[in-house]
């Protein structure tokens, strides 16, 4: 039996605990940086890269060709297991998400050689072939989990890394190991509340959870049991008549009602195992459904209408609203209990408002986001003139109250006519503009009279208060025979300005 050296046993320590860490959180990129030695110049990817040479420094040195880890005692043995498997991750990631991409867009899949090459290599680790299995279907899940958490939420401001943190730890948990271990198996237990606002992006985050689950490899068939994209079904409750919700989401027997001329399996029914059903706008649903979805919950079991035979849900159960269910159980609308037994976890999607006001770039990078995936690849040219008719158009101020429906839209419009001006924008909302000062040609005039202002403080002051009068830059910059550009510029520095 051999020993890791103090040395190298601290090492691996840091680095297991690193491997077991939320790739989201605030401390996870100090970590990497402090294990890897990199330098603060370093950009993300290149500290990733370092930290996985240093990592295969470490384990080339223990020895063995390959590195037998049923060598060390249960403790280190785990540590260089995780160590192993941070490399394994890192390596098959550019072929995993080449995969991703394929099942999305419907693709045929290349053969998965590369999982049968991990297999074969974790085995001469000193895996068991049930420990191979099992820990390549977590670096499939973790990569999926990393792909749609980083892909299909844009955006670096407080807010999203912090939802982004949160959407990991309701695949993970927040202790990777325990879930590693077994947790993975029990994850229908744990049901997930996604609040926001209209069009903030509910669907997306609950996507993201529900295409992330954990898919076991069948070494006899040589695949995964299922595929991630039969593994998410959605459905928004508030676009199904009332009558029609029961036989959505529990099915019907034929002749079941007046209309049933043949059998159809429900929602819960439809789900893969290994998958999840979300329920949109869960609000709108009467006290009947409510009882009904109380039991998928608790017993998880569900009858189709017309039949007596009980059914089982193995998924997992994604709800969201953007209305308030503590007024709704309060006024007697929402059963206390589905609430309390839906919310294991609840994940808040923040507004755009919010996220522009912590970070102005997010806007550009949701611009690009949005044009690449009506696009289907990235045109940087245009990208950049409908940011630049964007900002034009669109006060800098403007709350989005649509979110990032509205935003699409606002692209698709300039795309369609060259602007980014909406007719049916409620008045004082899309034209707001900064507050001017109190009588602000009275103060110009003041300024002036007093000689107070230098001539650049005056030019910024009275594109300030032309900009104000017309509300938008493009008139403003008619009006004065100046670009746009130059008047947002000279406005805002009038805005930020003080005597």
């Amino acid at each position: 039996m051999q020993k890791l050296s103090a040395d190298d046993r601290d090492f691996f320590r840091r680095a297991s605990q690193l491997v077991m860490s939320n790739p989201f959180g605030e401390a996870r990129e100090q970590a990497d940086r402090a294990l890897s030695g990199a330098h603060e110049g370093m950009g993300r990817d290149q500290v990733v890269d370092r930290l996985l040479e240093v990592v295969e420094e470490r384990l080339m040195r223990l020895g063995g060709s390959p590195l037998d880890v049923r060598a060390y005692p249960p403790d280190e043995r785990e540590m260089l297991q995780l160590a192993l498997l941070f490399g394994l991750f890192h390596e098959l990631a550019p072929e995993l998400d080449q995969d991703i991409d394929d099942e999305m867009a419907g693709r045929p899949l290349s053969p998965l050689s590369a999982v049968e090459d991990a297999l074969l290599r974790l085995e001469s680790h000193g895996f068991t072939p049930d420990e191979a299995d099992s820990y390549v279907a977590i670096v499939w899940q973790a990569r999926r989990a990393y792909y749609f958490i980083l892909r299909m939420l844009v955006g670096d401001s407080a807010v999203m890394r912090r939802l982004r943190e949160s959407l990991w730890n309701n695949v993970f948990t927040h202790d990777l190991l325990r879930y590693a271990q077994g947790l993975h198996r029990r994850m229908e237990d744990f049901s997930t509340f996604v609040v926001g606002e209209t069009g903030a992006g509910k669907t997306a985050a609950a996507a993201a959870i529900g295409r992330s689950g954990f898919i076991p490899y069948d070494r006899k068939t040589g695949d995964f049991g299922a595929s991630f994209t039969d593994c998410f079904l959605a459905t928004n409750l508030s676009a199904i008549p009332p009558t029609l919700i029961e036989s959505e989401l529990f099915g019907h027997e034929k002749g079941a009602f007046t209309g049933a001329v043949e059998r159809h399996l429900g929602l819960f029914a439809r789900c893969s195992p290994h998958g999840a059903v979300f329920l949109d706008e869960i609000g709108e649903v009467s006290t009947v459904i409510q009882i009904k979805l109380l039991r998928v919950l608790q017993e998880r079991r569900f009858s189709p209408v017309g039949s007596h035979e009980d059914k089982r849900f193995a998924g997992r159960v994604i709800v969201a609203t953007n209305r308030s269910i503590e007024a709704m159980a309060a006024a007697g609308d929402f059963r206390p209990d589905l609430y309390y037994r839906l919310s294991s976890d609840i994940i808040e999607v923040p507004p755009l408002r919010e996220r522009f006001a912590e970070m102005p770039g997010e806007r550009e990078q949701m611009v690009r986001a949005l044009l690449r995936r009506m696009l289907g690849h990235e045109e940087s040219e245009l990208s950049t003139r409908v940011l630049e008719v964007i900002e034009r158009d669109v006060p800098c101020d403007y709350p989005w109250p649509g979110n990032v429906r509205e935003l699409e839209q606002c692209i698709r419009r300039v795309l369609l006519r060259g602007d980014a001006r909406a007719t049916g924008w409620p008045v004082g909302v899309a034209t707001a503009t900064p507050v001017p000062p109190a009588s602000p040609a009275m103060s110009l005039l003041g300024a002036t009279d007093q000689g107070r202002w230098s001539l650049d403080r005056l030019v910024a002051e009275y594109c300030q208060l032309v900009y104000a009068q017309v509300g938008s830059y493009e008139a403003a910059g008619r009006r004065l025979g100046l670009d746009w550009r130059t008047v947002k510029r000279h406005a805002q520095a009038a805005a930020t300005s003080s005597d």
